[in-house]
């Protein structure tokens, strides 16, 4: 059994609580820039006067309407600047805040609110409360409803008009680090979310590890770009923590407007999931190559990558220095600047990033330093520092965290993050946390010599092949939707006699590839799937894949389809593929492929 702890734990207040800090900048420096979003072109700054003063104005509408300590409210909304807002007053007035993805269904929503017995919901929109609006009558413990696009948090605070400034504080004040801060429900890849229980010290305490840990960039002065859904716990972590350390954060308005605004609010590091990284680079590759520089941006990948492999082994040839140089300027300048031409760091989490990225982006001056955890861990678990990383794992534990790898491969973790339970679910409780604090990730992982911890796959989706073979369908998957066509995929063959695996295309991607090649670029995803030239694309990507497996392992059949998956569907908010749902629309199709394929293994 392997087991490792960081050292150098921050020790923090058991009357310490998510406001504390807040309030401690707005009364020591109510002028520093704390937050900002977009307005027309240009990105607008809120000090920290201003933000507590607006959050202050909220509890006291919340406080006006009723709210208790302990009582729940729910946020529906994509990320935005009220979503922070509406978080940090939900915990000056004592409350709980239980977030929903704005991609929720109304069957989500009822399951959501009624679980965690909500008395107030903020919607972004009309429309999603039109899907709150559908479930209402299921949903008695929900009294009030406010939509942010329909002066909801002006109506809010009008609630609050006889509380006062000293009340809020009060209020605040009496929350201390055990009392619970949010629940926040999984993003359910299987089964009916499940409502992670996190107190204000758990946040705290992760938060206060992960300033250490990624100091560097955790600290006034630095800016960064929020896009990630603030419903989930990485966006979430973040933060926080940007707020308590004097990081400015920024407010994208969404993921299609990323780049321009990359260039206008100019961060200086980014948190982001792997599938934007892929993105990045493969749009970059296809650009280039449309334009007929196909091979001086193949040959600059190549030498960025082989430029990081030798500069984490100490010593970078003449050769690749002297071609690093030419290619800084004339290809790695032109990606720094897309994204705003000042990030130094990135942080990825939320699935493998995949050494080969990993290499790329560190090569052209943008180090990304990928983390691990989960909701259950209050996000941070590990994460690759500044000055310690190793491309490939996802760092060493925070400071005071432990990582124990079981005798099955599965990764535990013991630390301040931790959470306290699933809320009325004692049996998942107790069948994931045992009575010492260990948590049981389902995640299959190992511990190198220094700590670094290295994720394998998912213990629930390692598939076993009729002839016995184990194959994590992860590395297969990672492999394959690198491929600058393929969007998503599953693995599948688990009690079958061969790997196969289910591939949908890049509708973003293809129409540039069709005009290089000289095809007709308007067709839908089900015409492309037929195209001969696309299958050849993807079978030259199952190729590539298979080559970094053994035979028994590799995919010996595929079919594309001709939708993509979609989140709220068969993908999470945070892109991971909900495989029970997959499995199920394509059982069909799959059904056929062992049907009319039947071989050895």
């Amino acid at each position: 059994m392997q087991e490792y702890t960081s050292p150098g734990e921050a020790p923090i207040s058991p009357d310490d609580n998510l406001t504390a800090s807040l309030f401690e900048v707005a009364d020591t420096a109510p002028d520093r820039p704390l937050v900002a979003h977009r307005v027309g072109e240009r990105f607008v700054d809120w000090s920290a006067r201003q933000f507590v003063e607006e959050a202050m104005a909220v509890a006291k509408g919340l406080m006006g309407l009723g709210l208790d300590k302990g009582g729940r409210v729910a946020i529906y909304s994509s990320t935005r600047i009220e979503w922070t807002v509406l978080d940090y007053a939900i915990w000056m007035a004592g409350g709980i805040t239980v977030p929903i993805y704005e991609t929720s269904s109304s069957d989500q929503v009822e399951w959501i609110v009624s679980n965690a017995e909500v008395s107030v919901l903020v919607a972004e929109t009309d429309e999603l409360k039109a899907s709150y609006d559908a479930v209402a009558d299921k949903l008695p413990t929900c009294e009030h409803v406010f939509v942010i696009d329909d002066a909801g948090l002006e109506k809010l605070k009008e609630a609050g008009a006889d509380i006062s400034d000293e009340d809020v504080r009060a209020r605040a004040a009496d929350v201390k680090a055990d009392d619970t801060c949010t629940i926040v429900y999984t993003s359910g890849t299987t089964g009916r979310p499940k409502g992670c229980v996190i107190t204000h010290g758990n946040f705290v305490w992760t938060c206060t590890q992960t300033e250490v840990a990624a100091s560097e960039f955790f600290q006034e002065g630095e800016r960064t770009l929020l896009f990630l859904p603030l419903a989930h716990i990485f966006a979430r972590i973040i933060q926080v923590a940007c707020i308590r350390s004097g990081v400015k954060l920024g407010f994208s308005t969404g993921i299609p407007q990323l780049v321009d605004e990359l260039g206008i609010y100019k961060p200086t590091f980014l948190l982001s999931v792997p599938r934007v990284f892929e993105k990045v680079f493969n749009g970059a590759q296809q650009r280039a190559h449309s334009e007929g520089k196909g091979k001086i941006f193949d040959k600059s990948a190549q030498v960025a990558e082989d430029f990081s492999r030798q500069s984490t082994q100490g010593k970078v040839s003449l050769g690749t220095k002297v071609l690093h140089t030419i290619f800084d300027k004339l290809v790695y300048g032109k990606l720094r600047a897309a994204m705003g031409g000042e990030v130094r760091y990135a942080v990825s989490g939320g699935a493998a990033l995949g050494e080969r990225l990993g290499h790329f982006f560190n090569g052209i001056g943008v180090t990304i330093l990928e983390g691990y955890g989960l909701t259950e861990t209050t996000a941070a678990t590990t994460i690759n520092r500044p000055d310690a990383f190793k491309i490939g794992t996802v760092g060493k534990p925070v400071p005071g965290v432990s990582i124990r790898i079981a005798d099955d491969g599965e990764v535990m973790v013991k630390g301040g993050g931790v959470f306290q339970g699933y809320y009325k679910n004692d049996e998942a409780t107790k069948e994931s946390l045992d009575d010492e604090g260990w948590y049981a990730t389902g995640d299959l992982g190992s511990l190198d010599g220094e700590g670094y911890l290295r994720i394998t796959g998912r213990k629930k989706e390692i598939l076993v092949t009729a002839g016995g073979k184990n194959v994590a369908p992860n590395q297969l998957e990672d492999q394959l939707r690198a491929h600058p066509l393929i969007s998503q995929c599953m693995v599948v063959g688990d009690g079958q006699p061969f790997i196969a695996a289910i591939i949908t295309l890049d509708a973003e991607a293809l129409p540039a590839w069709a005009e290089e090649k000289g095809k007709p670029t308007e067709q839908d995803l089900a015409t492309w799937a037929e195209d001969p030239d696309v299958k050849a694309e993807v079978e030259l990507a199952v190729e590539k894949a298979n080559r970094t497996v053994s035979k028994a392992e590799s995919i010996r059949t595929y079919r594309i389809v001709g939708e993509d998956f979609e989140v709220g569907e068969e993908l999470t908010p945070t892109l991971k593929v909900k495989r029970p749902i997959v499995q199920e629309k394509y059982q069909s199709l799959i059904d056929e492929i062992y049907a009319g394929e039947k071989q050895g293994s």
